[in-house]
């Protein structure tokens, strides 16, 4: 569901907001804004001069399905509208335009009363809970603009999870405690629901697979990348449970699956799917994490809002302080449009059945590396009630990393903050992180950390690298 803003227009009856078309100019940007992400607008009828009139506008907009109210200034605005819709619950934005001239008497008096707004809003409503943002700045003001659509973009992130559902394919991993997540907790802060999905439907809807289908996805999958030493059999595989877990989830109408991709499909019917993963999160941009990980799924859900994909969920798997960088790698899924190049193929995933009579026969994984250049590491965590986010560059050198979906990644930065590989490391054991994160290609960290304040989640900081036991202070 797409993210709809409430505009409602505060001024006292005046003719000056009138006359420097203020409320015109600011509709037009956000207009502008809205439109490339298919975010609707609508506009509160009428300007409320009190309570009463501001009750009935933020009702408006709640029976328009309003995800975010928007008051312009178009002049000075009374307390009690600002109040009003403060009281009204949705995340809440207030926007002030500059003032037209600079001498003789003052025009709009706008940054006054936005002032006067935000400490109203303050009184009436937790802010870490239920945030209002500012905007000041005219409409064509660059900064503004880049200000405002930040909070459009952010905000149609969290509208994605109100109401998503992820199915949750044969539970957890065995023993991955670190993943388990309360479902209420999920429920309650982020609107999202988890569903369990036995195994067997799946196992089921793969034997069911038709050979017409299956051979077309293979074909498909064949012309994408190059098929290295991975018998017909487990290709095959490959396809039924790519088709398997497509059809559940739009059978379902799940916004993601987290999928328990070991140990019981090594038993029946004797695959990974690994590789179904990779083509899943490629064709359909289906959010989707190895596992079991539902807060992996959520996620990429979070990823795909932001950015128009899904990125790869990976750990973190081998630091080298020396060289400060860490290398993000996993032998399941991965998008394919992250590989440098475009250069991927098709393997058996090197270590289910490795030192094993059989060898690698386990299904099949893409292999590739990662194009270099500016990424963001991103994390929802702790049963949706906590965000992580640095932003960093993929640089290939030396080793290339292991088989596998992989990319040696550096140039840490927080918020403008430059740290170091051992900085990263510390972070995401003290915080105790689980261990999946999503590499999405650009740079994406203000967007992400501002979904998580529109979503009142806690922003977990970088901690820097030190010695001994950390202090407890206070």
């Amino acid at each position: 569901m797409s993210l709809t803003v409430g505009v409602i227009r505060g001024s006292l009856p005046s003719y000056f907001p009138a006359r420097y078309g203020v409320f015109e100019a600011c509709l037009e940007a956000v207009a502008d804004l809205a439109e490339p992400s298919g975010i609707r607008v609508v506009t509160a009828p009428g300007v409320p001069m009190n309570g009463a009139e501001a009750h009935a506008a933020v009702a408006y907009c709640k029976a328009e399905g309003a995800g975010f109210i928007l008051l312009v200034h178009g002049g000075f605005t009374m307390g009690d509208v600002a109040r009003a819709i403060a009281l009204g619950g949705l995340p809440m934005g207030v926007w002030a335009t500059p003032e037209p001239i600079h001498e003789n008497d003052i025009q709009l008096n706008n940054f006054v009363s936005l002032n006067m707004s935000m400490s109203i809003a303050r009184g009436v409503r937790d802010l870490v809970e239920q945030p209002v943002q500012w905007y000041f700045g005219a409409p064509r003001d660059p900064a503004l603009r880049a200000r405002l659509a930040r909070s459009l973009r952010a905000l149609s992130a969290r509208q994605a999870l109100r109401g998503a559902r992820i199915g949750v394919v044969g539970g957890l991993a065995p023993t991955f405690y670190n993943m388990a997540v309360s479902g209420d907790d999920l429920a309650r802060k982020l609107g999202v629901e988890q569903v369990h999905v036995d195994m067997h439907r799946m196992t089921a809807r793969m034997a069911a697979a038709g050979a017409e289908a299956v051979n077309r996805e293979v074909a498909a999958m064949a012309q994408r990348g190059v098929v290295r030493g991975i018998s017909d059999g487990q290709m095959a595989q490959t396809a039924r449970a790519a088709l398997a877990l497509r059809e559940i989830a739009a059978a379902e109408g799940f916004d993601g699956l987290a999928v328990s991709d070991w140990p019981a499909l090594q038993e029946d019917p004797g695959m990974h799917p690994g590789a179904a993963f990779s083509w899943l999160e490629e064709v359909d941009n289906l959010a989707i994490a190895s596992e079991g990980d539902v807060l992996g799924t959520v996620t990429q859900i979070v990823t795909r809002s932001l950015t128009g994909r899904v990125g790869c969920l990976l750990d973190m798997t081998s630091p080298q302080f020396d060289a400060d960088r860490i290398l993000m790698w996993h032998g399941g899924g991965g998008p394919l449009y992250m590989a440098r190049d475009g250069k991927i193929a098709w393997i058996n995933h090197p270590m289910i059945g490795r030192g094993s009579p059989d060898g690698p026969a386990f299904g099949a994984i893409a292999d590739f590396e990662f194009a270099d250049g500016p990424h963001t590491v991103l994390r929802v965590a702790r049963s949706g009630t906590a965000a992580f986010a640095v932003e960093a560059r993929v640089a290939a050198g030396g080793e290339t990393g292991f088989t596998g979906c992989r990319g040696w990644v550096t140039g840490f930065t927080d918020q403008g903050r430059s740290h170091s590989a051992a900085d990263i490391v510390t972070t995401v054991m003290e915080h105790g992180l689980e261990h999946h994160f999503v590499l999405a290609p650009g740079s994406w960290a203000s967007d992400f950390l501002e979904f998580a304040s529109w979503s009142g989640l806690r922003s977990l900081p970088v901690v820097p690298a030190h010695d001994g036991l950390p202090l407890r202070r206070g």
